[in-house]
């Protein structure tokens, strides 16, 4: 069964990076833990990257390489 829960962060991969969604309600599985987002969740996600809908901050994010063993 499918339960609402209030995240304090969901981070959203999308073609030209991330974008983070705070305080949002998803559905998450009981038995799995999969999650599911509303068309309203992917509606924002889809306006902040193209650019529809300002951010309210940009946060810079640590990337590096895994070195081979």
């Amino acid at each position: 069964m499918v339960q609402p829960q209030t995240v304090k962060r969901e981070a959203f991969k999308h073609r030209d990076g991330f974008v983070i969604l705070e305080d949002v309600t998803i559905g998450v599985c009981d038995p799995c833990g999969n999650q599911y987002y509303s068309a309203a969740i992917l509606h924002a996600v889809h306006a902040v990257t193209t650019g529809a809908k300002a951010p309210e901050r940009t946060e810079q994010i640590p990337v590096s390489h895994l070195e081979s063993a």
